[in-house]
């Protein structure tokens, strides 16, 4: 996973004051090392590995029933209809304990996650940050945050009303483009600092700086 030295805070920081010289937007950093824990990924798979055992009888009954009579008979007969089920039921336990103890490792839980449930979960927690620590926060309504998820390896960009009326979603590419080349070069701090100044571009055109504006959010990047 990528991380931040005590120099790549200090240049988006310096990055993010920078920007905010030329417009009364305001712009908050958080990155973050994953949005969610994803145990409810991890249940979904249990039960669909719970089911794995059924599904082999159904296609091909003679399998088990040929195990289970060498190990509970020994080749002497085949086993009867209790003896089935309860090997049914025992293998159905098994696969879903095995398969729960396995996706206890986080990175395993995050392969297994389809991409747009990550992006749906890291849009998610961007806006419950967004409300928490920008939304409303600014007298013009114009705060912006920027908000990177490293596990996911995915980012948003959220407005406030004044922002978000003027500008369109399409706006923010260039930011999140210069983030990516960034975060996949292993320059996260570098990444951050550039997506940054892309932002602080669009908030100087639509939001330009007047007389008596004043520094109302933190310029440091957040760390969770």
């Amino acid at each position: 996973m990528l991380s931040l030295s005590p120099q790549d805070h200090q240049r988006v920081t310096a990055a993010v004051t920078e920007a905010e010289r030329r417009t009364n937007g305001e712009i908050v950093t958080i990155i973050a090392a994953q949005s969610d824990r994803y145990h409810d990924v991890a249940l979904h798979w249990a039960v669909l590995l719970m089911l794995l055992p059924m599904t082999v009888f159904a296609l091909r009954p003679d399998w088990l029933l040929h195990l289970l009579g060498k190990i509970v008979h020994g080749w002497q007969r085949e086993p009867n209809l209790h003896e089935v089920i309860t090997a049914l039921l025992s293998l159905t336990m098994l696969a879903f304990l095995l398969a729960l103890l396995a996706l206890r490792h986080l990175p395993l839980r995050i392969a297994l996650t389809p991409p747009a449930s990550k992006t749906r979960r890291v849009r998610r927690r961007a806006l419950d940050l967004f409300k928490a620590g920008t939304d409303r926060k600014t007298v013009g309504r114009t705060g912006v945050l920027l908000y990177v998820s490293l596990t996911e390896h995915r980012a948003e960009i959220v407005a406030d009303t004044a922002i978000h009326r003027t500008v369109s979603a399409e706006v923010w590419g260039e930011a999140m483009a210069e983030l990516v080349i960034g975060l996949r070069a292993g320059r996260s701090g570098e990444g951050i600092a550039a997506a940054v100044a892309r932002i602080g571009a669009v908030l100087a055109e639509h939001a330009p700086r007047t007389a008596g504006d004043v520094d109302e959010l933190p310029d440091r990047l957040i760390e969770l």
